[in-house]
């Protein structure tokens, strides 16, 4: 007597109709927007009380309340709350990009109308109000002479005060300079100057210009170099903080030297965090108009020695530019400015591709 033998698979047990997630369709938070907006637009248009940005901060705040009610109702309080602050978020990365995307076409759609080759390679040297060429070519020169400086100054300086802060520094030396590196970040850029002008431009300059104050660019970059020096310091600190300690570990059991394992191991790792701050300081001396004002003096002709005689830049031009009575200045004003940002972004990439460069080749 044989006997057959039946397998069952077991069956899954069923979920409760409880644990089903029910969830909004993807079409129900741009419904909601759409809705959002014309309630709000009807609301302020017809009684009257504002413009486009009144309606779209209320339709955002109806946006956000249509969009809780319509998530608790359907998939219950805890998603609705993640749906509204995630919301929020998404609103608040929106507010913070607006302003910027704003300034970058206000600063493209203007600054294209003097874009020509008069603009890079004349100066403003007997260019009178109703003159619509000139350019800012002396400017331009006087910016990268005046940065390029306060940058050979600065870097080593800075990268060095931060090395021996992080790997060497103990104790109240190291304190104070941490103390005094932060006192620094606060400076407003006039005080700077005015340092810059009672001290070199008015007690030692004169001892090599035949007794005479000498306004010059060097000055300007002594200025700027004070307003890097901050945050070269404080940037490159927290980028060799973050290198971790088997790294230098592994370096000193190997036998090498702490010298050489901070040369050849510590700040080539941290290199890409040390550019950027870099960078940022140089952004910063870039855009300063008060210390170059004071100490350099700025000037219509084209300059390219530092050392003597006034010199002007690109902040400097836009300030002067924009505060000209005549109709072809705001022009210039505008193409400057947006030469002076595109020479930074310039520079940042080619400072970014250049670490990367080293990076990969080690």
């Amino acid at each position: 007597m044989s006997a057959t033998v039946t397998s069952h698979r077991p069956r899954p047990p069923a979920q409760p109709e409880s644990l089903r997630a029910r969830r909004l369709p993807a079409y129900a938070a741009p419904v909601i927007a759409v809705a959002a907006l014309a309630l709000a637009a009807a609301i302020v248009y017809g009684a009257s009380i504002g413009g486009p940005v009144l309606v779209i901060v209320l339709g955002a705040v109806l946006y956000l309340v249509g969009l809780f009610a319509a998530s608790n109702a359907v998939e219950g309080r805890r998603s609705a709350r993640n749906r509204t602050w995630s919301a929020l978020i998404h609103s608040a990365f929106v507010l913070a990009v607006v302003p910027l995307a704003s300034v970058v076409w206000t600063l493209v759609s203007k600054g294209t109308e003097r874009l020509d080759a008069n603009f890079f390679n004349t100066s403003m040297n007997n260019i009178g109000a109703r003159d619509p060429n000139g350019g800012a070519y002396h400017a331009i020169v006087g910016t990268l002479e005046q940065v390029g400086i306060a940058t050979l100054i600065t870097v080593p300086l800075g990268i060095l005060c931060a090395i021996y802060i992080v790997e060497y520094g103990r104790g109240r030396f190291a304190f104070a300079i941490r103390f005094f590196v932060d006192v620094m970040t606060g400076i407003p850029s006039i005080v700077t100057g005015l340092f810059v002008l009672a001290f070199w431009v008015l007690i030692v300059s004169p001892w090599f210009n035949d007794g005479r104050p000498g306004f010059s660019g060097f000055a300007a970059a002594l200025a700027l170099s004070v307003l890097m020096l901050p945050t070269i310091v404080r940037s490159t600190e927290e980028m060799l903080r973050l290198v971790p300690p088997p790294l230098r570990e592994g370096a000193y059991a190997l036998g090498v030297p702490k010298w050489k394992t901070i040369l050849r191991v510590v700040v080539p790792t941290a290199l890409p965090g040390i550019v950027t701050g870099v960078m940022l300081s140089i952004a910063r001396a870039a855009g300063e108009t008060a210390p170059v004002l004071l100490v350099a003096g700025g000037g219509a002709a084209i300059n390219f020695n530092p050392f003597e005689n006034n010199q002007s830049s690109l902040a400097l031009y836009v300030y002067q530019q924009a505060g000209e009575a005549s109709k072809y200045s705001p022009a210039r004003a505008w193409t400057a400015a947006l030469t002076l940002v595109a020479l930074v972004l310039i520079l940042t990439i080619a400072a970014k591709l250049l670490a990367r460069r080293n990076r990969l080749s080690r």
